[in-house]
């Protein structure tokens, strides 16, 4: 007999359930529900001596939806609810029936049953019902025929149901769609979804979305048109994205299914901040929720998705205590939204997600953090996929190759992640404190404050801040200028580094310091001995496309008090001239200042001894979450900068700026982030509300994206993020700000 089922329930002391029924009253009720009533008395004999009884207290799940287990239950007293991812569907009582195709055909359970009431139902499981086949035949022949019966008139009446809702656009009247598929035509029958005709894997990396005609789509959404079908893998960093958000949304099942209560927090690029707000310990914690996971994606269970109107999912949201997403959702426009979930746990859907789990295998890693500034340790998620792995050395032992060659994350790699993260988390510290004082800890928020008629208080406040912390750095290069003789300055694109460079200068000289500049691109190598990159174009971001010896003697020279002859760089031929630049010396009040993508390398200033440097990292850093799954990425944001001010102050269109973004990133993963921990100061050039700002421009600029573009799949993506933001004009935007270095009407002149 299975466990979880007796023939005579015992009754516990502190369980109150409902009186258990005689074998009579077990032939009566089975005579008296459908589709077991228009069976003959035998068959109600046969049946009532092999069904067992199972008890269920008020709350208890009796059917979780996403398992698999095949039986039928009958409710023989009390009354249950039936939800589908949280949401209720409707209610049953005693009489009422479920679970009977689960039980002849099995599959995925789609929908829960949970008891309101201390309940007995009548179990007709997998194991019963095969030996009815081996020894009653003929009733079992009767009970399946009564089943399809019963299951037929069911689906007719949805069928009916399902015409008066659609009657107004018809149901679709094309038989066929003609797919491009690798270049080659195919008739393919409407509703097809595009996971049945791509392949699961290119190479190593899984294809974990569709290109339908240039816009992600998820593998599961049925294809309704004629379009052309492309795979989207992880070697593509959209397709990246989309593992992150579905192994995300996976981890946050995992943590309901053990009773982790956690938060996710900011993406660290390979890797992703989990908060653990419960007392357990992290090591303990990471270890529950990596078994977990790897349960949840060996069962490879499905995604769900269910469209609610706003105020169907504000409720959920709500009872959820999901307090961001409520407040997200009262700002939106929309009537309706979908929300997706991978078992019980609800997020909003904000792009394509992986159709099931089981291509999450084996790509992920749960690590314990590092202490964070409250002392906390928390948790860090770290991927494994293509485009996040790491090339190791060729000294890297053959077992953490190994694990490499697996798709999964090295340990290198995980404490890397540690490493960054800490050194994240001290650069964010006191932007996420500060907007914690505004009471603003995520874009719902931040749309609300708005709507209240806060915008020039917020914008007024976000540029004190940058201008407060503008003027700090001023002061500590003050009181270090009796050793401090050069500035070195380096962000990733799009950061706002010519406004802030500006900016600081008029700081520093308000404290009577007068900073003097030297152009790294006057020191290039002869175009000839440039060297080349693997696909053989010039690569001028390399270190060693600088004549370093001579910047380092200049450099020193400089320092030194010396006056110098500085180099010059002729673009148009392609050579140098050592000393065809402007001559000038260091005065007691000077203070040399380069900016460049090299400005965090040691090596670039190495002939200098250390106390004389200061360096200043220069990135928009903190951003804020949208719901309990998704974060605005502060990559993101400076794409929408770029695009902005390409296309608004270059005339260069959206679609060039996105093709053009994975080479900018390449570049700054290569020369830039490996070396921000050498910064002495940190600026981050984020503005709560630029966001909005930046929308007023971005929106039409990504429209002008052609539908078939490559770019398509960033467009859309970035024009869904917009969406979920207010509009604020620029009119009070001031004209020092960082944002008008890309939106234009700057004070400056760049």
């Amino acid at each position: 007999m299975h466990p979880d089922f007796h023939r005579t329930p015992r009754l516990g002391q502190d369980r109150a359930v409902s009186p258990t029924p005689s074998l009579s009253e077990i032939r009566a009720i089975l005579a008296s529900v459908a589709p077991l009533a228009q069976l003959d008395g035998h068959a109600h004999d046969v049946l009532a001596e092999i069904v067992t009884c199972r008890e269920a207290s008020p709350g208890e799940v009796v059917v979780r939806e996403g398992d698999s287990d095949r039986a039928m239950y009958v409710l023989a007293s009390g009354h249950a609810r039936v939800l589908r991812g949280g949401v209720e569907l409707g209610a049953l009582v005693a009489g009422e029936h479920f679970g009977e195709i689960a039980l002849v055909a099995g599959g995925v359970r789609t929908a829960s049953v949970v008891a309101d009431a201390p309940s007995v139902l009548l179990v007709l499981d997998e194991r019963c019902y095969e030996a009815l086949v081996d020894r009653e035949p003929r009733v079992a022949v009767q009970l399946l025929r009564e089943i399809v019966t019963s299951t037929s008139s069911r689906l007719a009446k949805m069928n009916e149901a399902v015409g008066v809702l659609l009657r107004e656009r018809a149901l679709p009247r094309r038989v066929e769609l003609e797919v491009t598929l690798d270049g080659e035509r195919r008739r393919v029958r409407n509703g097809i979804t595009p996971g049945e005709l791509l392949p699961s894997t290119i190479g190593d990396a899984p294809v974990v979305a569709a290109l339908v005609d240039g816009r992600a789509r998820s593998l599961d959404l049925p294809l309704g048109g004629n379009c052309t079908l492309t795979s989207l893998t992880t070697a593509h960093w959209e397709g990246q994205r989309i593992f992150r958000s579905s192994l995300a949304l996976a981890l946050l099942e995992a943590a309901r299914r053990v009773g982790l209560d956690v938060r996710l927090g900011r993406s660290l690029g390979f890797a992703q901040r989990v908060r653990l707000l419960g007392e357990e310990a992290p090591v303990e914690a990471a270890a529950r929720l990596q078994v977990e996971l790897d349960r949840l994606v060996a069962a490879d269970v499905p995604l769900v998705r269910e469209r609610l109107s706003v105020l169907e999912a504000e409720d959920y949201f709500r009872r959820e205590g999901a307090e961001g997403t409520v407040r997200l959702l009262e700002t939106t426009r929309r009537h309706s939204v979908t929300v997706v979930s991978y078992g019980d746990v609800f997020a909003l859907e904000m792009g394509p997600l992986l159709p099931s789990t089981a291509r999450l295998a084996n790509r992920y890693f749960l690590e314990p953090d590092a202490p964070n500034g409250d002392g906390r340790h928390d948790l860090l998620l770290v991927f494994g996929v293509p485009g996040h792995c790491r090339t190791l050395p060729p000294s890297a032992p053959q077992t953490e190759r190994a694990v490499v060659e697996e798709g999964r994350p090295s340990l290198p790699t995980a404490r890397r992640a540690r490493d960054v993260s800490k050194h994240v988390g001290a650069m964010t510290e006191k932007q996420e404190r500060w907007l914690e004082t505004l009471s603003v800890r995520g874009v719902g928020d931040f749309n609300h404050a708005c709507i209240g008629g806060e915008v020039a208080p917020i914008l007024r406040v976000a540029e004190g801040f940058h201008e407060k912390s503008i003027g700090r750095i001023a002061d500590a290069l003050t009181e270090a200028r009796d050793r401090v003789r050069l500035v070195t300055i380096a962000g990733p694109s799009s950061s706002g580094k010519t406004t802030f460079i500006k900016r600081l200068k008029v700081q520093l000289q308000v404290n009577g310091i007068t900073p003097r500049d030297l152009g790294l691109d006057d020191y290039y190598v002869d175009r000839v001995d440039t060297p080349r990159d693997a696909a053989g174009e010039y690569d001028f971001e390399t270190l060693e496309a600088l004549r370093l010896p001579l910047l380092q003697e200049h450099l020193s020279r400089l320092v030194r008090g010396e006056e110098v002859r500085t180099a010059r760089y002729d673009f148009k031929s392609g050579k140098g001239e050592p000393e065809g630049g402007a001559a000038f010396r260091l005065g007691a009040h000077d203070l040399l200042m380069i900016e460049g993508i090299h400005g965090l390398n040691p090596r670039l200033v190495e002939s200098l001894p250390s106390e004389q440097v200061f360096r200043i990292f220069v990135c928009p850093l903190v951003q804020l979450p949208l719901d309990r799954l998704s974060w605005v990425h502060a990559s993101d944001l400076r794409l929408l900068r770029r695009i902005v001010r390409d296309r608004h102050g270059r005339g260069h269109g959206a679609a060039e700026t996105i093709l053009r973004w994975p080479s900018v990133r390449d570049g700054e993963r290569k020369h830039i982030f490996p070396f921000q921990h050498h910064a002495d100061e940190v600026f981050d050039t984020s503005l709560v509300y630029e966001i909005s700002v930046l929308k007023v421009f971005a929106e039409l600029y990504l429209l002008e994206v052609p539908a078939d573009h490559p770019a398509q799949a960033t467009a859309e993506r970035l024009l869904e993020l917009l969406s979920s933001w207010v509009t604020i004009y620029p009119d009070e935007v001031p004209p020092t700000s960082i944002l008008r270095e890309f939106i234009g009407g700057s004070g400056f002149t760049y």
